[in-house]
């Protein structure tokens, strides 16, 4: 149940009516239409989710209140992880997806104390403090700047571990400066520059990135 809750909150923010739809659930769970629609009704049933068929779903505000809870359980102990145990930005989720449900909320307040209070995961996301508010930065894909503008990484929303490991063998890590040196349109490449190196990322690479720019604009 609460991964359905963290699926339909994470799906339906990118939707203007704030729904997520089976489909897209089924495949974020990997499990079958007909399992999630079961899954939906018995959410609408409990008052956590609004479900209409053929529409999709969306939380109410119970089921968004759930949602955010486990959210900031899942991102701190993923800092967690990576803080005080070492484990890199694409191992943390898989360990943390299990430990999130065991975890009760007076230890979850000591890590969140020991951590310092922290804002955002090894990912960049956001994490929703104990009165289930997040900050919410002014990022944008990496892909719309264009050559010549300067940027700080600040979130990969795309988190599949191979994806993160190839972003860590090329290198990259959030907080770091760079530029865009060249854009290529057809292709939708995206050549940049981090500490003096220069990187070529393809279209879904670029996309995945999300960037705070930093004022002016350097030289090519």
């Amino acid at each position: 149940m609460e991964n359905y809750v963290k699926a339909i909150f994470r799906l339906s923010q990118g939707h203007a009516a704030g729904r997520a739809t089976t489909g897209q659930l089924a495949a974020e769970l990997q499990v079958s239409p007909g399992t999630v629609t079961a899954m939906l009704k018995g959410l609408s049933q409990q008052g956590l989710a609004s479900y209409t068929p053929y529409e999709g779903v969306r939380l109410t505000e119970t089921g968004r209140t759930l949602a955010l809870a486990i959210l900031r359980r899942h991102r701190l102990l993923e800092l967690f992880l990576a803080h005080s145990l070492g484990l890199e930005w694409d191992e943390v989720h898989e360990h943390a997806e299990r430990l999130e449900h065991a975890v009760n909320d007076g230890l979850l307040e000591r890590i969140d104390r020991f951590l310092g209070h922290p804002q955002f995961d090894p990912h960049g996301d956001p994490i929703p403090d104990a009165r289930g508010e997040m900050v919410e930065l002014a990022l944008r894909p990496l892909n719309a700047c264009g050559p010549g503008e300067r940027f700080r990484l600040a979130r990969v929303v795309r988190q599949e571990p191979a994806f993160l490991r190839a972003l860590r063998a090329q290198g990259l890590e959030l907080g770091m400066l760079g530029r865009v040196v060249d854009r290529h349109g057809p292709a939708g490449t995206v050549a940049i520059v981090l500490q003096g190196r220069r990187i070529e990322l393809d279209r879904a690479a670029a996309e995945s990135l999300l960037v705070e720019p930093v004022a002016g604009r350097a030289r090519q």
